[in-house]
């Protein structure tokens, strides 16, 4: 019964959950109006964004530190979104003036290197915090790694889940186990069979924001980038992996719906999918559908090999900016709590049941918290295993880039089954294009 409880617990709190890269309201904490520092030697200062998703995992932060420090006192001044943080660093950086910026700052993986590079002045270094970083997946703080030294602590984990209606599964004959470790061919051949027999898809993704190419590259070691330029038309394996997204479409076993919209409310929420690839925070969208609780089951990516394929989609964690003069403290908090520390069972469990929010501290997922089964997942211990997957992904080269890539690479797809382009030529375009941007950008 003690596991049924805290199962659905989750699933109701994870159905509110929203993305981490956005989201808004706020709790007892500030709004961006008050200022950004504190007086009082015990209380920190955080800008943060989605009062749903990571505003309760830095409050689990502030409940479990106060148990070292009673007086501590952590000041979350809520933002709209995850760019207002990056406004008010570009705006500190361009003005040489960071007396506004808080004690620490929650910011996107994908996009902190650039900001570290172009404002090095609005951050400081942990390296020397009270963190064993082997606790962590390597490519989880591989964003936050920059000329060797590290910058931040990883909060949310953006490792890539592939959720299966186990049911449906069923009727065609196979189980979780036969979907695991596969290749894509396999996946393919399978995808048929499902939606001859169900009509459903085995595999939906955003065709216009499109992160299937970018995932299935990462899951096979490979990046889109080759020593800091686009490594699009020579990479063999990027080809092929444009190649398999169109035959998956063609056979109808990938749904390449037109906007983000659609692919959330009309293909998963809709039910018109039997399957469902992306960052874990797409477990609250596929909880929306009631009814499927208990059918579906989680395991790793198909690769072109048939090994298991292990990627992330997404994340932020946490950064002392260059204004805060309570660096020790700082550091500290970060340590105990989110950095492995004594703290962090105790601020993931409650981050979880509160927030949704899941670790890539590799012993924080070990707790009994995360290895109780979920029912909505047909009693899997989901997180547990979440966690365990995210040590194995792969560091792939990154860049400043990354979401225009993404474009470029979505537009070729596009071009490809509307029957525009062959696949050489769409990638000649995506590559010829993402240049000319990065081009522009360095004028």
């Amino acid at each position: 019964m003690k596991k049924k409880v805290l199962s659905m617990l989750l699933v109701g709190v994870l159905a509110v959950t929203s993305l981490a890269a956005c989201g808004s309201s706020s709790s007892d904490k500030s709004s961006g109006e008050k200022s950004a520092q504190s007086d009082d030697e015990n209380t920190l200062t955080v800008y943060a964004w989605d009062a749903s998703f990571n505003i309760p995992a830095l409050e689990a932060a502030e409940a479990a530190y106060q148990e070292k420090n009673p007086d501590f006192h952590l000041e979350i001044i809520e933002q709209t979104q995850s760019s207002d943080v990056e406004d008010a660093i570009t705006l500190a950086g361009s003005s040489g003036d960071y007396s506004q910026l808080p004690d620490i700052v929650l910011f996107q993986d994908h996009y902190i290197q650039q900001y570290v590079r172009n404002y090095p002045d609005a951050f400081q270094s942990i390296a020397d915090a009270d963190i064993n970083w082997d606790d962590f997946g390597a490519e989880k703080t591989s964003f936050s790694t920059i000329n060797g030294e590290h910058y931040g602590v990883p909060v949310d984990n953006g490792t890539v889940i592939f959720a299966y209606r186990t049911d449906l599964l069923e009727e065609c004959g196979y189980t979780i186990d036969d979907v695991t470790g596969i290749t894509w061919d396999q996946f393919d051949e399978i995808g048929k069979e499902v939606y001859a027999k169900t009509g459903k898809y085995l595999l939906s993704m955003d065709g216009d924001g499109n992160d299937l190419p970018y995932m299935m590259l990462q899951a096979e070691g490979v990046s889109q980038w080759k020593d800091g330029a686009p490594y699009i038309t020579d990479n063999e394996t990027m080809v092929e992996i444009i190649n398999t997204i169109v035959k998956l479409q063609q056979d109808n076993v990938l749904y390449l719906a037109n906007d983000w919209s659609d692919y959330t409310d009309q293909t998963i929420v809709g039910d018109m999918v039997a399957g469902v690839m992306n960052g874990n925070w797409i477990i609250p969208t596929i909880e929306k559908v009631e009814e499927n609780s208990g059918k579906w089951e989680i395991t790793s990516m198909p690769t072109l090999s048939g090994e298991e394929g292990y990627a992330s989609n997404g994340g932020s964690s946490l950064y002392i900016t260059g204004n805060c003069t309570k660096t020790d403290l700082a550091k500290d908090f970060l340590a105990y709590t989110f950095g492995g520390g004594e703290g962090s069972i105790a601020t993931y469990d409650n981050a979880l049941k509160d927030g949704g929010v899941i670790t890539t501290c590799i012993s924080a997922g070990e707790s009994d918290v995360y290895n109780e089964g979920v029912a909505y997942f047909n009693d899997q211990a989901i997180y547990a295993k979440i966690v365990e997957m995210g040590s194995h992904v792969p560091v792939v080269e990154q860049s400043d880039f990354h979401y225009d890539c993404r474009t470029q690479i979505a537009s070729a797809i596009q071009s490809i089954t509307a029957g525009e382009a062959d696949t050489a030529t769409a990638l000649e375009t995506a590559e010829s294009q993402l240049q000319q941007v990065i081009d522009g950008a360095a004028q």
